[in-house]
């Protein structure tokens, strides 16, 4: 457009406006929808996002089952003493039982109590993570370090209750080529209190050969 001789300047383009985003998601068919929080259980083994685990958990419950079966273990091991008379060659002899008296059963009294004492420490530090939501596991190096423990703890227990259940069939056998009796015969509670404490000691070892396999399995998956 020409006036005076001069050329009048082209209005500037417009700009768009600028939209804030708005905090709704925008769903397929157009209409908006509100975030949802979502609250569950992942399902891999370990997770750094604060959210409890199934592994997680499979840990935890087999440290708490090492922890029960072990104190059992020990349990009835300790309370094993008995009082009674056997008869030898048409004498009656006064038996006394006790734990205390076989080395075997000591052994098999030291392993499972610290064991328990294992699987305590690691129940509580694998609770207070939980608390602070934090993943139970937090690096493949004390991964390894709780993959050994583990494997120590299963070969002492499989190694205690060999020991032990070596004594107790002595006990229920008695000695070939010689007159000694059966003194499970007269010592029943004694035997039986001792047969308890080795079937939980080699159940024990079961569980801590699991958690050994959890421990691979969650180095596997990081």
């Amino acid at each position: 457009m020409m006036m005076n001789d001069q050329k009048t300047p082209p209005p500037p383009p417009s700009t768009p406006p600028v939209q804030l985003a708005e905090g709704k998601v925008v769903a397929e068919n157009g209409r908006h929808t509100e975030p949802r929080l979502r609250l569950g259980f992942n399902v891999g083994v370990g997770s750094k996002t604060g959210v409890w685990t199934r592994g997680d958990l499979v840990l935890l419950t087999l440290r708490l089952f090492c922890m029960a079966a072990s104190v059992t273990a020990m349990s009835f091991m300790v309370t094993a003493r008995q009082v009674s008379t056997a008869s030898l060659y048409g004498l009656q002899l006064q038996l006394h039982s006790k734990w205390s008296f076989s080395y075997s059963f000591e052994y098999l009294v030291g392993v499972t109590a610290a064991a328990a004492g294992y699987s305590l420490l690691q129940l509580l530090i694998g609770l207070s993570r939980l608390v602070r939501k934090s993943p139970v596991i937090p690096s493949r190096n004390q991964a390894w370090l709780i993959f050994a423990g583990d494997q120590i703890m299963a070969y002492a227990m499989i190694s205690a209750g060999s020991a032990a259940s070596g004594v107790t069939n002595l006990n229920r056998t008695g000695i070939r080529h010689t007159a000694l009796p059966n003194f499970c015969k007269s010592l029943d509670s004694f035997c039986d209190h001792v047969a308890v404490s080795v079937a939980f000691t080699f159940f024990s070892c079961v569980l801590y050969a699991a958690s050994a396999v959890q421990d691979v399995i969650w180095l596997s998956n990081h």
